[in-house]
């Protein structure tokens, strides 16, 4: 049963972390696999990438924009545990099979967003370079050369353009996302309503949402940085936001019209 509201304080969060250590124990090599394509996919982005620094500073950030949807299969196994189900990587492949067309609607957006993403940073680095490049008009250089061109004046101020952008869009998803995910995927409702409830869900409780977002970047950051770090933070995060969904959504969280039924 969801948590009254009056009691969703900052507090929770280290709740939701410890709940989603605890269905990581329990089904760990199903969660487990959900982190390890995770690090195959940000491996295969540095290969392809580290010669090529316009694609490595977008492909590498962009790619976590779709991970509330690609955690859809962790929130199906944290669904199935508390339900006292089996708990299997079957179990959160059949989740994606039997997702409703809301639900890959918005995984299409999220993945549409990552890709605009990318070429918002192709354009940064095009800023950064001026007239540089090679002759197809694509930056030249790799990740050392991508560092050298925010290294000076002009590149700093872009950078900082570029983070910023950087932070709005991640905040947007997070908001639209945070709880639209779980909602469609437990829910029969249309994804207007349950983007809405997320959106609703992040303004009633700004500050604690602000730390949850703060959180799952810092873990985001070290698992960027050590690359492996994937494997153990995508299944955590992923436990946890089914159970700060849990905490943050009830019945009466979802619009007024909205139908909802539990699947």
């Amino acid at each position: 049963m969801p948590t009254s509201t009056a009691t969703i304080g900052p507090a929770r969060i280290a709740a939701w972390l410890a709940r989603g250590a605890r269905d990581l124990r329990r089904a760990p090599l199903a969660s487990l696999a959900h982190g390890v394509v995770f690090a195959i996919v940000a491996l295969a982005i540095l290969a392809i990438g580290w010669g090529r620094g316009w694609l490595l500073a977008g492909a590498f950030t962009g790619f976590v924009l779709p991970a509330p949807a690609l955690a859809t299969g962790l929130y199906e196994l944290s669904r199935r545990l508390e339900r006292g189900q089996s708990a299997t990587l079957s179990d959160a492949v059949s989740a994606w099979r039997a997702a409703s067309p809301a639900l890959l609607r918005f995984g299409a957006l999220l993945a549409a967003i990552g890709t605009a993403w990318v070429g918002f940073c192709w354009l940064v680095v095009r800023a950064s370079i001026g007239t540089g490049g090679d002759v197809a008009g694509v930056p030249a250089g790799g990740a050392a050369e991508l560092l050298r061109l925010f290294a000076d004046e002009r590149g700093s101020a872009l950078f900082v353009a570029w983070m910023v952008a950087g932070g709005l869009v991640a905040a947007i998803v997070f908001a639209i996302g945070v709880v639209s995910v779980p909602m469609l995927l437990e829910r029969r409702v249309t994804l207007r309503d349950a983007v809405l409830a997320s959106v609703r869900t992040v303004g009633e409780h700004p500050f604690t949402m602000a730390l949850w977002a703060a959180a799952i970047m810092l873990a985001t950051l070290v698992a960027a940085a050590t690359v492996v770090g994937w494997v153990l933070v995508v299944p955590l995060l992923g436990h946890a936001s089914w159970h700060a969904y849990r905490d943050l959504v009830g019945e009466d969280a979802l619009p007024a019209g909205a139908a909802a039924s539990a699947r």
